[in-house]
């Protein structure tokens, strides 16, 4: 662990790149005079500085700055707002960090690099690496004024787009689309969007979280305080949601309850059969409720995936005596075969098509349910006792399960696991409000999602719990409706010292360790680590997750969030960088060595410790006896041996008794040192000389580690020399004509096969046809010899042709030529097609 500071970016933009971005960044080594960078940077006509690399935290955005307090306090109130708060963004990718500055109202582009210390600089310090940033950076201005204070900032999947976002605004930064650049400064255009919606601060109307949608880079989810989630397709249209679904948690006649509950955060499903297409949305009093399927138009999605959900539905679904099992199973196969045609294209070759794009429909007469509130079971005694309301919310996919975390006020965290699959579910009674163009396509839609409220849900599911989740009778209940069951795996309380009602915190997870994740309060930053996974350990003993404070403020009086920003950079050796921004604009990094996180030790008593195995390899110099020392003497408590003079007869006795003890203690010991000394020093050679052989040994293993170790950098560097030759041919094959050859469709392969058959058949024919009739105009086009003559006698066996008739052989051949220059110049057509084909 390791706390250090920030430098910035570049002065020119690198070009739109995709989303495959890895997360993590290259690591440049220790320093020699002038280390390289690791980022390539791209070229500019205009000759740029040359790049400074710095720490992140002297870096002049961080370090120039004064403590700052005008809008600290507006921060704080907004922190929790725009899913949980964060004036910083990494992008992967391109290892750049943007930072908001709320002073400048402007954004900070600044590009990072890992370093690796040398040895100098390590020995003295608790990390091994240092996160660099280039100087200069850039700043990108947008080209209107921001109307409020920003509380959020977030970066699409390409990093071409960033939000910037307030309780009652929303607004995105195309970061490519430059109006004007001066220097480092770039003037960037910047649109509103959902301004009919957000449309101030008097309207009453805040957004509690904006995000990216994971499988689109243009559709953004913004939950409202309205217990509305909207889904904007940026583009098509800025102000109109594609997709609005109002939400209705309060089961009917239960209005009572509907001001305590207000929904808080929402969290994107993972890569997990229905998981994908679901929204899980968490409420003020701790409940949980799933709206699946939920699609935005135009994304691409995994084929074979989706072929999976499909046959899962069509195997478990149709085949139930239950009609209202078919039912909901007619509605998930009829919304997948209308929004992936080609998952039920049956002629479509398998793994021809990787990616199937998501089409824009809904159903006319059904809407989807609010699934929950999902129940909470549990193994073993539950605990209910939570205090306070909940404000954090995290999701993750973590191998074969799906884990939801709760972080309430009152300092605790709630983490649960799903017992059971996420389905799709629709509600027949309120069909959807659809928006259609002038051309009948389906351009968006408006649903009122009523939740599935069960009042035997909970009972029914624990006890499938305890008899198993095999049975028939569970694959039904769950195509039924009920909403799927929480599995409780602990309750974490962080022991916050002052946590109360107001108190926020944060959620974040690890990039690198499915595992874990990261909570940010007031008292600073704690990593939470769960060792035990109901599926993917199933057969193992639970055990507790465990809790690693790895930043603490120091400051027990407050409860509110001291972060405006926080970020993850992962590494490709597995160690994972923490870098936190402060409400006074500090900068804070802390490395984490992802891979030797400190886990809960298990004593085993049956074995001997390490300490005892090592203690038994010391050899014993001097003996235990002698380093005790002699025998304390016990004098006794007498006052009459004061009394006694020596030429008496008790005298003698009492004096003659003290000098035996003497000799048995003192006198004795001496003579054990003595011998012990006199023998030392042949001991103490043979020690020495063992120690001088394990020096030997250890010294030659050193040295062949050192003979091994310079074979290896020289493996090393011709690994990077046939990296580069192969990075070289690479480019050679871009060079070549039929890189941007696309395979042939159906029907272009079926038109070739054609083109083969007649050349290969028909053509031939066609030829010998036109070589007979070609012989057979020559033959008859010839005069005559004998018609020559003035007298015309007959041949033997012949008869001769009249005049008449010639002429109509004449005529024939003429056609017959044209016919032959037409298939001439088709023959040359169907030629020049074959090799435009080849």
């Amino acid at each position: 662990m390791a706390i250090m500071k920030a430098p910035s970016p570049p002065s020119s933009p690198p070009p739109p790149h995709g989303s495959d971005g890895g997360g993590s960044i290259r690591r440049s080594p220790a320093p020699t005079p002038a280390p390289p960078a690791p980022l390539s940077l791209p070229s500019d006509p205009q000759k740029k500085p040359s790049l400074e690399w710095v720490p992140l935290q002297k870096h002049p955005v961080f370090a120039s700055r004064s403590p700052i307090s005008s809008d600290s306090g507006e921060l704080r109130r907004g922190s929790a707002a725009s899913g949980g708060g964060s004036s910083a963004a990494w992008d992967a990718a391109l290892s750049r960090l943007y930072v908001w500055d709320s002073v400048s109202r402007c954004v900070h582009r600044l590009a990072l690099r890992l370093r690796d210390l040398d040895a100098d600089s390590a020995s003295s310090t608790d990390f091994s690496v240092v996160v660099e940033a280039a100087i200069p950076s850039e700043k990108l201005i947008p080209d209107t004024q921001i109307p409020s204070i920003v509380s959020h900032i977030s970066l699409n999947a390409d990093g071409s787009s960033l939000i910037l976002a307030g309780s009652d605004f929303l607004r995105v930064i195309y970061i490519y689309e430059r109006i004007s650049v001066n220097g480092n400064t770039v003037t960037c255009r910047m649109v509103s969007v959902a301004s009919q919606i957000l449309t101030g601060e008097n309207s009453g109307l805040q957004a509690l979280q904006i995000s990216w949608h994971p499988f689109s880079n243009s559709h953004l989810g913004v939950l409202t305080s309205d217990s509305v989630f909207r889904l904007f397709d940026l583009s098509s249209d800025l102000e109109r949601p594609e997709q609005e679904y109002y939400l209705q948690p309060i089961k009917p006649g239960s209005c009572h309850n509907a001001v305590s509950i207000c929904p808080v955060a929402f969290s994107y499903g993972g890569h997990h059969l229905w998981d994908r297409f679901s929204v899980f949305i968490l409420f003020s009093d701790g409940s949980i409720y799933v709206l699946c399927p939920v699609v935005p138009f135009g994304s691409l999605f995994n084929r074979r995936y989706i072929q999976e959900i499909y046959e899962d539905v069509i195997a478990f679904g149709l085949t139930s005596l239950n009609p209202k099992i078919v039912s909901n199973s007619r509605l998930a196969i009829s919304w997948l075969e209308a929004t992936f045609p080609d998952v039920a294209d049956q002629s479509t070759e398998v793994g021809s098509v990787s990616l199937a794009r998501a089409h824009a429909y809904a159903p006319v007469d059904a809407s989807l349910s609010f699934q929950g509130p999902l129940c909470k079971v549990s193994h073993g005694e539950e605990n209910n006792n939570i205090e306070g309301k909940a404000v954090g919310f995290l999701y993750n996919s973590v191998g074969k399960d799906s884990i939801i975390v709760t972080a309430w006020s009152s300092g605790q965290l709630q983490i649960d696991a799903f017992a059971d699959e996420i389905q799709p579910h629709w509600n027949t009674s309120f069909p959807p409000r659809l928006d259609i163009d002038r051309h009948g396509d389906l351009r968006g839609f408006a649903m009122i999602c009523e939740s599935n409220f069960q009042d035997n849900s909970a009972s029914k599911l624990q006890n499938q719990l305890e008899m198993g989740s095999n049975s028939s009778n569970n694959v039904d209940s769950v195509w039924l409706g009920p909403s799927p069951p929480l599995l409780r795996l602990a309750l974490v309380d962080l022991a916050l010292p002052n946590a109360n009602p107001s108190c926020m915190l944060s959620l974040f997870p690890d990039p690198l360790v499915g595992e874990r994740f990261y909570c940010v309060h007031g008292g600073g930053i704690d990593m939470v680590s769960l060792h035990f996974l109901p599926f993917s350990d199933a057969g193992t003993n639970p055990k507790p997750p465990s809790v690693h404070p790895i930043l603490a403020t120091g400051n027990e009086e407050s409860c509110s969030p001291f972060l405006s920003g926080f970020v993850t950079i992962a590494d490709a050796y597995g160690h994972l960088q923490i870098v936190g921004i402060t409400l006074s604009y500090e900068c804070i990094v802390v490395e984490m060595k992802g891979w030797k996180e400190p886990m809960p030790i298990n004593y085993e008593f049956d074995s001997k410790s390490a300490n005892d195995e090592e203690a038994a390899t010391i050899p014993e110099f001097i003996s235990k006896e002698l380093l005790a020392g002699p025998k304390t003497i016990i004098l006794p408590a007498s006052a009459s041996l004061r009394s006694l003079t020596a030429d008496s007869i008790e005298g003698r006795s009492t004096l003659h008794h003290y000098i035996k003890l003497f000799h048995e203690n003192y006198v004795e010991y001496a003579h054990k040192v003595y011998i012990e000394l006199k023998e030392h020093a042949d001991y103490l050679k043979t020690v020495i000389d063992a120690q001088q052989k394990r020096l030997h040994a250890v010294k030659q293993s050193l040295a062949r580690y050192e003979t091994k170790e310079q074979g290896i950098n020289d493996r090393i560097d011709r690994a990077f020399k046939v990296y580069e030759l192969l990075e070289m041919r690479l480019e050679s094959f871009k060079t070549l004509p039929a890189r941007n050859k696309k395979p042939l469709s159906r029907a272009e392969r079926e038109f070739k096969a054609q083109l083969d058959r007649f050349g290969n058949i028909e053509l031939d024919a066609l030829h010998s046809a036109i070589e007979a009739l070609n012989a057979r105009m020559k033959r008859y086009s010839q005069p005559s010899l004998v018609g020559s003559s003035p007298q015309q006698t007959s041949l033997r066996g012949r008869n001769y042709i009249s005049d008449n008739q010639m002429s109509l052989l004449k005529s024939s051949l003429e056609k017959l030529s044209i016919i032959n220059e037409q298939n001439t110049q088709k023959l040359k057509l169907i030629e020049n097609e074959l090799k435009s084909q080849e």
